[in-house]
């Protein structure tokens, strides 16, 4: 029987928006998209704003519509940053910004706050691994006086979108693809770089999650943001454009990308087992708490628009204010009960603290509500402990609802009312005063679907940031387009990001196409012409975190007939600068030692291998390195901390296993008979200039 070919799909046209942005129009009535309801739409671009510059609104079904049945798709898992680790902990203020706001979290120097801590990777699942190349969730609950404060961002301070209406295209496109549901927790396949290709705004964020950001060595070492503009608000109801910032005191890290995907393979949990334990161990992680002030004039002066979460305010035009500070000295009790089942919500603010018309943010205050009701089953999910306001009472008129778990008293469930004249429980009221208080942002011009012509520069801050790496993270950045690249199937989408990339820096599209062995095609014509920004040292990682072994683990490879001394030597060295120090051994029993003494073993040679530490140290015998010539793990050991980058320290028995990795003499291969403390130096940080050595770069 014959069957009849589906007709050929009509040509797509497609134009650019005020904003910059990439309109696809249908050819005929067939093709539109609509609603649920069958309601053809006009823009599937921008939400609702009362003027281009102004807030979304609430009358925005379509927006609503469009985030509401993409809140609802997973249950009971999270659908972004399933995978995720926590920690409680507090902050404390040490420089009041009574000027600027009436927050009390704020304002009040030397005061504890307690926070919950939730970091996470976006992509994968629950199940998923660590140490993918991905944005990390940086969530922060702070129970304050005046109620919970979530401060909610990533390790990012940019991102892919401008307008929230796209989100749930973002996220469906870096997804598993929906015919096979793979790659799981991986960004390297056609569908995300389809959405890239086709909408510049994501440029800027590519180059930062392409750089070594998106491989961090730890969740103790990664910078947190809140990504988009908030305003802070004074008792005289002024208000000040805010950023705002965590810088880890251990400084911004990052991984090898090869030693990023052994480490998933040897440990999937490494990240949280590192948190876990390295709190566990009293060695609580620390970070600064910073602001970006600006008011509104200088704001309108920027050169661009701060209304904008695909920018970034670089610090040399604003600098970070440090304001406080944030220790996690408590892993949770239950994972279920406090890291499942934290919510957290842009919308909890305390008084003195407010929005911005950024229309990612905007979208969030209404997306990350509806998600807690699918994803926990309630509207009384804020009843959970990990959820409860701590600082203060929390009492409204509302009531009843599923696993409803308070006992209510009094016939009041209403305001206002007057049963109190009665002598009866009336119950609270609003406070003009105290509460909560919205900026008074004047609005203008008419109902929108239109994009601000201030978001229209797509490219600027891409090259900014590609500009302002050291050549090392350079070389990282344009691997790792390369290796995403590498990985898509349809050439059309590989061209055009190459023609998008050219608009960000001629070099980095170069090396890129000869990377992949591709020509380069035609640069894309960008909406805005990218404009040459001073470089901004500050976004940088390499040269910018502190030389130190406190935070970092090293590894003692032993063998029997190993001298007790040279270990011991090592491991109160290392320890003294504050590293977590392993010793593994060929068997978990341990080795029995040059002296006859037995060593326990924390790990088995074949379990742990060297991708899990920063630096190692070889202390074996004349008889044990024999024996570990014909070990895979072993001559693996070396090979791979030599090809990361790491510091190693040998005993001269060790030498034949060197030669087998490959190992060759520099400053970071260090002979332990000139002491512990020569390799303690190279071990603080990895040996970048070793890299052109070891592997080739774009």
């Amino acid at each position: 029987m014959a069957t009849s070919k589906a007709p050929p799909p009509s040509p797509i046209q497609t134009s650019v928006g005020n904003g910059g942005e990439t309109h696809q129009t249908a050819s005929n009535p067939a093709e539109r998209l609509t609603t649920n309801h069958g309601v053809p739409l006009s823009d599937n671009q921008n939400s609702l704003k009362a003027g281009v510059r102004g807030a979304t609104l609430l009358e925005d079904f379509i927006l609503r519509e469009k985030i509401q049945h993409f809140d609802h798709e997973r249950i009971p898992e999270r659908i972004v940053h399933a995978r995720g680790s926590a920690a409680h902990g507090y902050f404390e203020l040490t420089e009041s910004l009574a000027q600027y706001t009436r927050a009390k979290v704020l304002t009040e120097v030397g005061a504890r706050t307690e926070v919950f801590t939730r970091f996470s990777t976006v992509a994968g699942g629950a199940g998923s691994v660590d140490t993918p190349r991905d944005v990390r969730g940086f969530a922060v609950k702070l129970y304050t006086k005046e109620g919970n404060w979530d401060l909610v961002g990533n390790n990012i301070p940019v991102f892919f979108i401008q307008d929230a209406i796209k989100f749930p295209d973002l996220v469906h496109a870096v997804k598993m693809e929906a015919d096979r549901g793979y790659p799981q927790a991986a960004s390297a396949h056609d569908t995300f770089w389809d959405f890239v290709g086709l909408m510049p705004e994501t440029t800027h964020m590519i180059m930062w999650a392409m750089s070594d950001r998106g491989i961090p060595r730890s969740l103790r070492m990664i910078e947190g943001f809140g990504v988009n503009t908030f305003r802070l608000l004074n008792d005289k109801d002024e208000a000040t454009f805010v950023k705002f910032h965590w810088r880890p005191k251990l400084g911004a890290q990052s991984t090898c990308w090869d030693e990023a995907v052994k480490i998933a393979g040897a440990d999937p949990d490494y990240h949280r087992r590192d948190l876990f334990e390295a709190i566990d161990k009293g060695d609580f992680p620390e970070w600064e708490f910073g602001v970006q002030l600006l008011s509104q004039a200088e704001a309108d002066a920027l050169p661009f628009d701060i209304l904008d979460a695909t920018k970034v305010i670089p610090e040399e035009l604003v600098p970070i204010r440090v304001v406080g500070r944030m220790v996690l000295d408590r892993n949770p009790d239950n994972f279920f009960a406090e890291t499942e089942q934290s919510a957290f919500l842009p919308t909890n603010m305390p008084p003195g603290i407010d929005v911005s018309e950024d229309p990612l943010l905007q979208g969030r205050l209404f997306s990350y509500q509806d998600t807690q009701l699918s994803r926990l089953g309630t509207v009384n999910f804020h009843q959970l402990p990990i959820n409860q306001a701590k600082g203060c009472p929390f009492m409204n008129m509302q009531r009843d609802g599923h696993m409803q778990t308070q006992v209510f008293k009094g016939r009041a469930n209403y305001e206002p009312n007057s049963l109190a004249e009665a002598g009866e429980i009336g119950g609270p009221r609003e406070d003009p005063k105290g509460g909560f208080r919205t900026t008074a942002v004047p609005l203008e011009g008419a109902k929108v679907r239109l994009r601000a012509e201030t978001f229209a520069d797509h490219y600027s801050h891409a090259r900014l940031f590609f500009r302002s790496q050291t050549p090392i993270e350079q070389a990282h950045l344009a691997s790792a387009i390369v290796f995403e690249l590498s990985k898509v199937t349809l050439d059309h989408v590989r061209d055009r990001v190459l023609a998008n990339l050219q608009n960000v820096d001629a070099e980095l599209a170069n090396r890129v196409a000869a990377g992949l062995g591709l020509p380069l095609p035609k640069a894309s014509k960008p909406a805005v012409a990218a404009q040459d920004m001073e470089p901004s040292p500050a976004l940088r990682i390499v040269g910018k975190y502190p030389p130190t072994l406190k935070g970092r683990a090293v590894a003692i490879l032993v063998t029997d007939g190993a001298d007790g001394a040279v270990v011991e030597a090592v491991r109160k060295a290392a320890t003294a600068e504050g590293a977590s120090v392993k010793i593994i051994a060929p068997k978990i029993g341990g080795v029995k030692l040059k002296d006859g003494k037995q060593l326990p073993a924390d790990g088995q040679l074949a379990g742990s291998p060297s991708v899990l530490f920063d630096a190692v140290a070889l202390v074996l015998s004349e008889a044990g390195c024999a024996d570990l010539l014909n070990e895979g793990a072993a001559v693996d050991f070396a090979k791979d901390a030599f090809g990361h980058l790491k510091a190693i320290g040998y005993t001269a028995q060790s030498q034949p296993l060197l030669d087998k990795a490959g190992v060759v003499p520099d400053p970071g291969v260090v002979d332990l008979a000139g002491g512990a403390d020569a390799f303690i130096a190279p071990a603080r940080t990895r040996q970048w200039e070793r890299e052109p050595g070891v592997r080739k770069l774009a």
